[in-house]
């Protein structure tokens, strides 16, 4: 598991429903009113935040602020204590792997992308939420997407699986240009 993912989750039990109020206050210049609106945890806000890639396992300062002004000082030394671990940079190692099939199958993908997520099992709510977050930008939906279902297969997230998704697709031409 990832133990940013957990260390987050664990931030999201402790927060009482008056920090969770003044915590998506605080987003309101980053997240749209109506989506504030759905949020009904920590969990919840922190999903968002980490989908718009404003917090990360090596990019911590939103929530180090967000937890200063809600005066949670014992959730900003976790975080701290989570960097100071070394284990910031580790959740990074695994998708480097995949990074170069991913682009080469962004750049080669055209208007059918959304056919390649579906075989991959990306849900449709999670796609729909990575194209709400994208509205005008196709290429970033497809390369959200993908990196989706990077995180959620994890370790599992195999070149093959995406070679055998682009097969399927009958993206054959694009599948050769990833095995190579």
């Amino acid at each position: 598991m990832d133990p940013f993912l957990i260390l987050l989750n664990s931030f999201s039990s402790s927060l009482s429903d008056s920090e969770l109020d003044s915590l998506k206050f605080l987003c309101r210049k980053e997240i749209s009113k109506r989506r504030l609106e759905s949020v009904r945890s920590g969990r919840d806000l922190f999903g968002i935040l980490l989908e718009q890639q404003l917090i990360a396992s090596d990019k911590v300062s939103v929530l180090e602020e967000l937890f200063k002004n809600i005066k949670r000082e014992d959730l900003v030394s976790q975080l701290k204590q989570f960097e100071e671990e070394g284990e910031v940079n580790a959740p990074d190692d695994q998708p480097d792997a995949h990074e170069k099939p991913i682009e080469v199958i962004c750049d080669n993908v055209g208007k059918d992308w959304k056919m390649l997520v579906r075989k991959l099992d990306v849900s449709e709510v999670k796609l729909e939420r990575i194209v709400a977050a994208n509205p005008y930008n196709l290429r970033e939906q497809f390369y959200q997407s993908l990196r989706e279902w990077q995180k959620w297969k994890g370790r599992d997230a195999k070149v093959a699986d995406l070679i055998k998704a682009l097969r399927g697709c009958n993206m054959n031409l694009v599948a050769d240009k990833v095995e190579k």
